[in-house]
C-alpha cells in the first residue's frame, strides 16, 4: 500500500493567493463550474433510501444519488461537528488545524476552499451553521474570521430550529422564518438565480443544522410521516431501548424528510435557472449519529453509524465521468483538494488531503485503500465519564481496526458483519489480519506525525481551557 500525505511548511495567504491567478491547470470549452456543498449536521450514511434503509422516505436525494459517484465508504475522520468542517474547508488534518474539539476557533489564515476559489475568480457564500468561530455560539461572526466567504447569512450553532438567527454583514441578530431549513433553502435558491446570468462562477455553502437533535422539531407535515411502532430497528439496538429508540428514530426521519425536500427544491432552482449543467453539487453530512445502536447516542464513537457520512458529488457535463457507487474510502480532508480539481484550480500546498477528481474521472484511486479514524480528547455526551476514551483507526472498504491507549480494541469485518456486533480483536484466527491492519495504522500515523498522545497533551499544546468533561464552554 502506498502512502502519500506531504505535509507542507505553512505558505501565507498573500503568496497563495499571487500563486492561484495561475490556477487554471487545464484548458475547458466549458466555463468553470459552479459549486454547491449541501452540508446537513448529523445525518449518518445509512439514513436513506438509497442506503437501504427501510425506513426513511428521501426520494429527491435517492434520485440524486442514482445520477451521482456514490462515495459508499465515505468517513468524518474525527467525526464531530467543528473538526470536520475546518478538514472539509482547509483540506488539512484536525491535528494540523487544531480544531479537533468543538467550539474552538479554526485560524483566519488559513487558506480555505473560499479563499482558493475566490483568487480564482469565484463569487463566494454560505448559508446555515458555521460552527468554526469558537465561544459564544450566539455571537456575530466578523468578515475576517468567516474564512473568505462574501455572501453571508449564518450563526455559529444554534439547535432551535424555529426560532433560528443568524447573521448578515452586521451584529444585528435577524430570525429566519419558520423552521430554517426551509427558509435557508429558500435563501440559497435566491443566490442561485441570482447568479444565472452572471459571468462568474459561485462557490455557494448550503449548512442545514438538522437532522441533529433535537429531533422532535421537524414541521408536523414530515412528523405525521412516520409511525414509530412499524420502523424497523438496525440490529445492533439492544432491545431493552427499543421504545425510545423508536421515538426518537421516527423524529430524526422527519427531519430527514424535510430536508430531502428541501434539495429537491434546490435541485429544480439549479434547472430553472439553467446552471444544473454548470454546477459541481457536493452532499454529505459532519458526521452520523448512533440513535441507539451498541446503545448509545450521539457521535464521536468509531462505529459506522457515527463516523461514515453520506457522499454524493454530481456534476457537470464536461467534467468527464460517470453515476456509480465506489468502495474507496474517502476522508474529510479530501473534499477541498477534489473539488479544486473538479474546478481545474491549483490546489494550495498547505493542502494534507488527497485530490479524488482523476479518480472520478476514471483513473486511479489516489489513496492507499484506508482511511484514519481519531477521537483526539473526549468530550461533551462522550466523556470519561460515559466509557468516552482516546482512540485511532482505519477503515478501508471491508474492515474496521481501532486502537485506543491501552492497545488493540475493536475489529470488524464490515462484509460480513454491517452491524458490528462481533469484535474480532482477540480471535486467534484474526491474529494476522490484525497485524496487518496495525501495520496501516502505523503508517498512517506516521504519515500524519501522529504520536497518539493522550488528549490532555494536546488540549495543553493547543491551549484550550476545558471543563471537568473536556469540553470547552461555549457561552449562551
Amino acid at each position: 500500500m502506498k502512502i502519500s500525505w506531504p505535509v507542507a511548511p505553512a505558505l501565507s495567504l498573500a503568496l497563495v493567493v499571487a500563486a492561484v491567478p495561475a490556477a487554471r491547470v487545464e484548458a475547458r470549452s466549458a466555463p468553470p463550474p459552479n459549486v454547491i456543498i449541501v452540508l446537513p449536521d448529523q445525518w449518518r450514511a445509512q439514513a436513506f433510501g438509497f442506503a437501504g434503509d427501510p425506513n426513511v422516505k428521501t426520494p429527491h436525494l435517492d434520485r440524486l444519488a442514482a445520477e451521482s459517484v456514490n462515495f459508499v465508504h465515505a468517513v468524518a475522520g474525527v467525526p464531530v461537528c467543528s473538526p470536520m468542517r475546518a478538514s472539509l474547508l482547509t483540506g488539512r488534518r484536525p491535528l494540523t488545524t487544531g480544531v479537533f474539539l468543538n467550539d474552538v476557533p479554526l485560524d483566519t489564515a488559513a487558506i480555505s476552499l473560499a479563499k482558493a476559489l475566490g483568487a480564482a475568480g469565484y463569487d463566494t457564500g454560505y448559508i446555515g451553521k458555521w460552527h468554526l468561530n469558537g465561544g459564544d455560539r450566539s455571537a456575530f461572526i466578523p468578515r475576517d474570521r468567516r474564512q473568505g466567504f462574501d455572501y453571508w447569512k449564518a450563526s455559529e450553532t444554534t439547535h432551535d430550529y424555529n426560532h433560528s438567527t443568524y447573521f448578515a454583514d452586521d451584529p444585528e441578530k435577524r430570525m429566519w422564518p419558520g423552521y430554517d431549513a426551509i427558509a435557508q433553502t429558500e435563501d440559497a435558491v435566491g443566490y442561485v438565480r441570482a447568479h444565472a446570468r452572471s459571468a462568474k462562477p459561485f462557490l455557494l455553502v448550503l449548512a442545514w443544522g438538522p437532522p441533529h437533535s433535537p429531533y422532535e422539531t421537524a414541521p408536523e407535515k414530515y412528523r405525521a410521516m412516520y409511525d414509530r411502532e412499524k420502523l424497523i430497528l438496525r440490529g445492533n439496538v439492544p432491545p431493552e431501548i427499543s421504545q425510545p429508540t423508536r421515538l426518537m428514530l421516527a423524529n430524526y426521519y422527519a427531519h430527514c424528510s424535510a430536508l430531502d425536500d428541501c434539495m429537491g427544491a434546490l435541485r429544480a432552482a439549479l434547472a430553472d435557472a439553467d446552471l444544473e449543467q454548470n454546477t459541481l453539487l457536493v452532499f454529505t453530512s459532519d458526521h452520523g449519529d448512533l440513535l441507539g445502536s451498541h446503545a448509545s447516542h450521539n457521535k464521536q464513537q468509531p462505529y459506522d453509524e457515527s463516523i461514515r457520512v453520506p457522499l454524493l458529488w454530481h456534476w457537470p457535463v464536461g467534467l468527464g465521468t460517470t453515476a456509480r457507487k465506489v468502495p474507496e474510502p474517502i476522508n474529510s480532508e479530501d473534499l477541498m483538494p477534489t473539488i479544486l480539481g473538479l474546478c481545474g484550480v491549483a490546489k494550495p500546498a498547505t493542502i494534507e488531503g488527497f485530490d479524488f477528481s482523476g479518480y472520478l474521472r476514471g483513473q486511479n484511486d489516489p489513496s492507499d485503500g484506508a482511511v484514519l479514524i481519531s477521537c483526539v480528547a473526549p468530550f461533551g455526551q462522550w466523556t470519561r465519564r460515559n466509557g468516552g476514551r482516546e482512540y485511532r483507526g482505519v477503515r478501508t472498504a471491508r474492515y474496521t481496526y481501532v486502537r485506543d491507549l491501552k492497545g488493540p480494541w475493536l475489529l470488524f469485518d464490515d462484509d460480513a458483519d454491517p452491524d458490528q456486533k462481533n469484535n474480532l480483536v482477540d480471535r486467534p484466527e484474526c491474529t494476522a489480519l490484525r497485524a496487518e491492519l496495525d501495520a496501516v495504522l502505523q503508517r498512517k500515523l506516521a504519515a500524519a506525525h501522529d504520536t497518539f498522545l493522550p488528549g490532555d497533551a494536546y488540549i495543553k499544546r493547543w491551549g484550550y481551557r476545558v471543563d471537568q468533561d473536556g469540553t470547552v464552554p461555549y457561552g449562551p
